[in-house]
């Protein structure tokens, strides 16, 4: 009978305590699942936030190296062009000249060049000047108190073809409201010069005057001052280098020309000139083939 109730006991909790460990591993999975899910949903959340600024701080740095980039070569221009182009155009140079290693003659030179611009930087042209003379004091005083007359030549003109090349380029501010810009350029060439001897006695029968025909190399240094797009001013140094003929000391009169000639002392000679004038281009307006 005893034994009877303990299995009756028995089979009951066997029923009923398998239902209520079901039942609660349930809730205990509900729960889990329903964490599980907020959890889930907060992550994604998340991440969907720090993707949302990852893309929009690598937005913001594209646009910041669009910005950069578009400043760099378009808003802002650090270098500014060369405001005169040289290349294609001619250049016409009246100027004036004087000799400044003389303490005898001086010569003042009417001269006129016609230049061609290859590059911007190398150019050919043509030179030539005509010559006019004047005493400085020291020849007369020689001439009173060493009771002898120089020896002296007059130059009558000049012919050349020069090379010019440009290494140097600047430019610099007035008062910090207007710039300037300048170059220097380097001409070297060669051409002819002829000169006439001055004889000591005046009298032209006795002592008739002759004329030489010099080979002249020439080298000078320019300076040029840009003052509109079609003029610049021009300052520079000239030396023209040939070997002279002078009238021998001991020339006797109506010595045959030819014959003095021969008897006449050769020396070589720099003649150094500053010259100073201004520089027409044309065409008188030019292009930028050339982005900024």
């Amino acid at each position: 009978m005893i034994q009877r109730a303990i299995l009756v006991v028995s089979a009951f909790a066997a029923l009923a305590f398998p239902r209520l460990a079901t039942a609660q591993s349930e809730d205990r999975t509900s729960a889990e699942q329903s964490f599980t899910v907020e959890e889930s949903e907060q992550s994604t959340s998340g991440t969907e936030a720090s993707a949302e600024e990852s893309s929009s701080e690598g937005q913001a740095e594209k646009d910041m190296a669009l910005g950069e980039e578009r400043v760099s070569w378009q808003d802002i221009v650090v270098v500014i062009r060369k405001p005169f182009l040289k290349m294609n155009r001619f250049e016409l140079v009246p100027s004036y000249g004087l000799t400044i290693n003389d303490n005898m003659i001086q010569h003042h030179a009417a001269n006129a060049q016609a230049n061609f611009y290859l590059t911007d930087v190398l150019a050919v042209g043509l030179e030539a000047q005509a010559f006019t003379k004047s005493f400085r004091e020291t020849y007369d005083l020689v001439a009173r108190q060493d009771r002898r007359l120089p020896t002296l030549n007059q130059y009558l003109w000049s012919a050349s073809l020069n090379f010019h090349y440009v290494p140097i380029y600047g430019k610099f501010t007035i008062f910090n409201r207007r710039i300037i810009h300048w170059e220097w350029l380097f001409t070297v060439g060669v051409g002819m010069t002829q000169s006439e001897i001055i004889p000591r006695d005046p009298n032209p029968e006795k002592f008739p005057a002759w004329k030489n025909l010099l080979i002249t190399p020439t080298a000078g240094l320019t300076t040029r001052v840009f003052l509109t797009p079609w003029l610049t001013l021009n300052l520079g140094v000239r030396d023209y280098v040939f070997i002279d003929k002078y009238e021998d000391a001991n020339r006797q009169p109506f010595l045959p020309v030819e014959t003095a000639k021969d008897q006449a002392d050769s020396k070589l000679i720099n003649h150094i000139m500053f010259q100073a004038g201004l520089s027409m281009w044309f065409p008188t307006s030019f292009r930028y083939t050339t982005f900024r």
